[in-house]
């Protein structure tokens, strides 16, 4: 595929950096516009620079994974809408977690699975999950079942997301993987300054690691595509 679009990335890039200058400043009024501004350039970038699959449900899931991305920003903006803001996210993660399988190149065979090796793999993630749930669970009142629901999502991305080892050529994998543990991460440190204790700077590591998590999935979702032609 050939490098276009440039432009929208790097509007994603200033519009990254301009939202936590934004945070840093406490101007909150301002992060209206740069908040938006992030997922809508990085939608922009992906769909003009993804022309080579149009029409195809990979294109789909991750426009669909990012436009979700971009509502899911939006209503976080306003606390009394996080409920709903959660729920954009769970489908935001659901399209990465498609895209994911979509961009793995073999048949799946479920004889050939090794299910006790595959949970070792993913037994730190597992891990990770478990160490954030028993510490925000005694905070969680209400909010508990969509935590828990959001939490197995996010921990379905990143398992699929390493599944793609030796299914993709190493760059992709390579990003999309840090991508998506990034993006658990920054979740992470979102649940826990708001159901555990707060947390200094907050806002800036939440963002910041999102911000390179979107980036990298994008960006290694491209790298298939660009040893993978005829991808889905």
């Amino acid at each position: 595929m050939k490098q276009k679009g440039i432009g929208w990335l790097y509007l994603y890039l200033f519009a990254g950096i301009s939202d936590m200058v934004m945070i840093v400043e406490g101007h909150q009024d301002y992060r209206y516009f740069t908040k938006p501004l992030i997922m809508l350039a990085l939608a922009l970038y992906f769909l003009t620079t993804t022309a080579v699959i149009k029409n195809s449900l990979l294109r789909k899931c991750i426009g669909a994974a990012l436009l979700f991305s971009l509502a899911g920003d939006v209503l976080l903006l306003f606390p009394s809408l996080f409920l709903y803001g959660l729920g954009a996210f769970l489908i935001a993660l659901i399209g990465y977690t498609i895209a994911f399988k979509l961009t793995q190149n073999h048949q799946i065979n479920l004889r050939n699975i090794n299910f006790l090796k595959t949970f070792f793999f993913n037994l730190p993630i597992y891990i990770f999950a478990a160490m954030l749930y028993f510490l925000v669970n005694d905070h969680l009142g209400q909010m508990k079942v969509p935590v828990v629901l959001y939490i197995l999502a996010m921990v379905l991305m990143v398992s699929i997301a390493r599944e793609r080892f030796k299914r993709t050529n190493m760059l992709s994998f390579i990003q999309v993987f840090v991508g998506a543990s990034l993006f658990m991460v920054s979740d992470s440190i979102l649940a826990l300054d708001l159901f555990f204790s707060p947390i200094t700077n907050a806002d800036i590591l939440i963002m910041g690691t999102y911000i390179l998590a979107q980036l990298l999935i994008v960006m290694g979702i491209r790298s298939h595509l660009v040893h993978s032609p005829t991808a889905k």
